[in-house]
């Protein structure tokens, strides 16, 4: 596939659907690598297709392994070679792909034969020095070609009568343990002891449960030490179907939780060997809901999300979503331990610091966490940078998580979006498929005839977009109160009238039931009643979700008071249309001239004073002009005028 330097994403509101996930990176790896070691034919399915996958393939095929593609993708025959490796001496370049360079260090080391391993620059600062000093105890001969410590490696044979027991820490890689394990499975066995903490234990579980699948048990002492059998030599189990990639699973269960949901990923689930199914937890931790099958897994929720303060030792990979999904939380979340991060395809500790800053976030960075606060109404919509351009230091899992911030109010651009070929290379297409875009809102707010509401609808026509008059609700509330007789004061009752109202837009008229009320909504009484009605909050609560309604493709311009502010915090455009008290009274008494209602200037001019009073005073969504709407005074303007502007912004703004 073929990848922009840059991708721009649409900002992103709902999420639901199901995705079927690609095979797992880390199974996929290990089964190759088994059933070359193995006596007999394997016929594998669901083989994830990715760079690093095809690391793997290509340096067995350089072996001198059989193997050939099935009819079906992912499928692969692999014909075993458990006597040793056809090719005793190659070069093979293993890219940035860890499981690969790893387990074939260890595989090649013990089995003897010349061969040199190098990758790209990032594989050549990744730590590997305890890995290596774990073969040279079984009498392993490899040599660091440049740094000590740090591919590439030149391997040599294996000194006769070596030894098999070797120590390795755990506290940098499991992938260390797991590459000692697969080797000693096809060498005849031995026994790892582990000096210091194990990290990703499920990781080593996983490896196990493989090789158990291929004939080999390993006996596990509480995580300190580990035995191969003696004699141990692995035998094809004849076929194996690889899981789906729960690591993957992640950004699709947080776009769930972010996008209301239901999303379903199927390919891992309850019976699942994979440890990252275990970020299950975490999406209940923020406050999401997780359903459950043997084979699938289903998120529902939506923001904002409970902080969380975890241990995500187990689960790394799938643990940078939840560094992304902090932004989206009420206070500050804290990751811990996940010193590992440091030595992945990047740092990605420093990484993700770097990267949630720019969305405007605080965040600590200490040696093993991670504590992020989201910014001031991030989860409400309020943007506090003007856009984030995110660097993926060539990181798949940059990439695949960030994308989870389309869902925020600040405009995202991935850098170098190709690097999720590692392991999904399809993930913008299948991310795309069930996280859709966000109605673009053109917000108007401003004070009573000012022209909001002519400029709102004439916008929306040129556009083709839908149109709420905010205010029309609040008088139909205010008309529907007056003919049930619900006293203004009675705010359980007006809203719950404003919970049941009948109410439908359509073709330039407004009814309330039946009855077009279009005429009776205009007269100044009702205005007036409306604008003490739309005080209550009880009544703006249960008008909230209706407004929100409205918005649909291809976008909404809605006028009102509070539409930029509490009703639509994420339009991408917001505008404060005002006029000077003077012209207003102006054009209002005019209005009621053409409706052949008499009235004095001087009280239409008194009444807007004390609307604007009232609007701007009171407690709840008060009428102003917040910093991030564009201030437009028609006091000098048409008609025309004021929507051209509008117009103009639009096309500046949102179409670019």
């Amino acid at each position: 596939m073929s990848f922009p330097d840059r991708l721009a994403l649409a900002r992103v509101h709902d999420a639901s659907g199901t995705v079927r996930l690609p095979g797992s990176k880390s199974i996929s790896n290990r089964a190759l690598l088994l059933a070359a070691l193995a006596e007999g034919e394997t016929r594998l399915s669901g083989v994830l297709d990715s760079d690093d996958t095809r690391v793997m393939t290509e340096a067995l095929r350089r072996l001198g392994v059989t193997l050939e593609p099935g009819p079906a993708e992912g499928d692969w025959r692999v014909v075993g070679a458990p006597r040793g490796f056809p090719a005793t001496e190659a070069d093979l370049f293993l890219g940035n792909a860890g499981t690969a360079f790893r387990s074939l260090t260890a595989v090649l080391a013990l089995r003897g034969g010349r061969y040199r391993l190098h990758g790209v620059a990032r594989m050549h600062e990744r730590p590997i020095g305890d890995l290596v000093d774990a073969v040279r105890l079984a009498g392993a001969s490899v040599r660091y070609e440049a740094n000590e410590g740090y591919p590439p490696l030149a391997i040599g044979e294996r000194a006769a009568g070596a030894g098999r027991a070797v120590r390795v820490r755990g506290d940098v890689s499991s992938q260390f343990l797991s590459g000692l394990l697969l080797a000693m499975g096809a060498s005849g066995g031995g026994r790892i002891e582990v000096e210091g903490d194990l990290i990703s234990k499920p990781y080593v579980a996983m490896t196990m449960n493989l090789m158990a699948r291929f004939g080999v048990a390993v006996a596990r002492e509480n995580w300190r030490a580990f035995t191969v059998p003696e004699g141990a030599a692995y035998r094809s189990p004849g076929r194996l179907a690889v899981e789906g990639d729960a690591s993957s699973a992640s950004y699709f269960l947080a776009a769930g939780l972010l996008g209301g949901g239901p999303l379903r990923v199927e390919g891992a689930g309850r019976t699942s060997i994979q440890g990252d199914v275990g970020f299950a937890r975490v999406i209940e931790a923020f406050g999401g809901r997780v359903a459950w099958g043997e084979d699938w897994m289903e998120v529902t929720g939506r923001p904002p999300l409970v902080p969380i303060d975890l241990d995500l030792n187990e689960i790394p990979d799938a643990a940078m979503t939840a560094a992304v999904l902090a932004l989206f939380a009420t206070g500050t979340s804290r990751l811990r331990n996940i010193a590992s991060w440091r030595v992945k395809e990047t740092d990605r500790l420093a990484a993700m610091a770097t990267e949630l800053r720019k969305f405007g976030a605080a965040v600590e960075e200490g040696a093993d966490f991670l504590a992020v606060t989201p910014p001031p109404g991030f989860v409400e919509g309020h943007a506090a940078v003007p856009g984030a351009s995110v660097a993926t230091y060539d990181d798949h899992r940059m990439a695949m998580c960030f994308a989870l911030a389309s869902f925020g109010p600040v405009p995202v651009e991935i850098r170098e979006p190709g690097c999720v070929s590692k392991t999904f290379p399809r993930f913008f297409e299948a991310f795309g498929a069930v996280a859709r875009p966000a109605a673009p809102v053109i917000a108007i707010d401003g004070p009573s005839a000012s022209g909001k509401g002519t400029v709102a609808e004439r916008v929306a026509a040129a556009l083709g977009f839908a149109y709420l008059d905010s205010g029309a609700l609040y008088r139909l509330v205010a008309l529907a109160a007056s003919r049930a007789g619900v006293p203004a004061g009675d705010g359980a009752g007006l809203a719950a009238l404003a919970g049941a109202l009948d109410a439908s837009f359509g073709g330039g008229r407004i009814r309330l039931g039946d009855e077009d009320v279009t005429t009776a909504l205009r007269e100044e009484s009702v205005g007036v009643a409306a604008s003490r009605v739309a005080a209550i909050p009880a009544v703006r609560e249960a008008l909230l979700a209706r407004q929100r309604a409205f918005r649909r493709l291809p976008g909404l311009v809605a006028d009102g008071r509070d539409m930029g502010s509490i009703v639509f915090p994420d339009a991408p455009l917001k505008v404060f249309l005002t006029a000077d008290v003077g012209i207003r009274a102006e054009r209002r008494h005019k209005q009621l001239m053409d409706k052949g209602m008499c009235g004095k200037m001087a009280d239409v001019v008194e009444e807007l004073r004390q609307r604007d009073e009232r609007d701007s005073a009171r407690p709840v969504a008060p009428l102003k002009h917040y910093p991030d709407a564009l201030f437009l005074d028609t006091t000098h303007l048409s008609i025309d005028q004021a929507v051209a502007q509008v117009l103009a912004w639009y096309r500046e703004r949102v179409r670019g």
